[in-house]
This record gives structure tokens, C-alpha cells and sequence, in this order.
């Protein structure tokens, strides 16, 4: 395989989970690809099938999607600028409700600061400084 792998100029990895210096928004992507339950269980008939639903999944990942590492926004919406302005909302629109009632809060309102770069293993970085 090796071989085969050298002749056909392909260069292996031997990356692992956690450990991987790939571009993080790819990673999540692939990530999602693997585990979403619109994947079609019976696998494509045709390559034009598989393009179809290729194409379908990243509009519905890029517009529709609400990514957890990025606050619940769509990677469209951060592309864009738009989620500044949604996390905002979303922050006074918790601090409203917290004010309203403070019973149902046990501990501080979820954090909907702006975020900065996203990176894969940011953890990684701080244990190497």
C-alpha cells in the first residue's frame, strides 16, 4: 500500500485525535459529515447522486447548521459578521430573563461574548507555552 501510495505521489499521515494540525473548520466539517443522520444509509446509486447530496449537505451546514464551538450560529452567519449581533441579542435577551427570574438560574447566564479565532486544539497550545 506503502508503495502504491509513493508511486502516485500521495504522502500519508499518521495524525490522530487531538493531535491534528489541519485546518479546524475542515476537521468540523468532516466531523459532521461522519455522524449526520441525513447520510443516506443505503449509500448513493451514482456519482451524481452523491454530488447531489454533497451539494444539498453543504447548504444546509453552511445556512442551517448551528455549530456549538462557534456559539450556536451558522457558519454562514460568522462568515458574514451577522453573529456578532445575534450573540448580543441573545446575551440581553438571557440577562432579561435572568432578571425576571433568578430562581431558574442556579449559576451565572450562558457566555455570548463575541468569540475570536477558532482554533482545532486550543488546549494544546496553552500546555506547550
Amino acid at each position: 500500500m506503502q508503495a502504491k501510495m509513493i508511486d502516485l505521489g500521495v504522502i500519508g499521515s499518521h495524525s490522530r485525535p487531538g493531535v491534528s494540525n489541519d485546518n479546524p473548520y475542515s476537521e468540523s466539517l468532516f466531523r459532521t459529515v461522519k455522524y449526520c443522520h441525513r447520510w443516506p444509509s443505503e449509500g448513493f446509486k451514482s456519482l451524481e447522486d452523491a454530488r447531489s447530496w454533497v451539494k444539498g449537505f453543504a447548504k444546509w451546514y453552511n445556512n442551517e447548521h448551528r455549530h456549538s464551538r462557534i456559539k450556536f450560529v451558522t457558519p454562514a452567519q460568522r462568515h458574514n459578521g451577522a453573529d456578532k449581533a445575534i450573540l448580543a441579542k441573545r446575551g440581553e435577551l438571557y440577562s432579561k430573563a435572568q432578571e425576571k427570574h433568578p430562581n431558574r438560574w442556579s449559576k451565572s447566564i450562558r457566555n455570548w461574548d463575541e468569540i475570536g479565532n477558532v482554533e482545532l486544539n486550543p488546549e494544546n497550545k496553552k500546555e506547550a507555552a
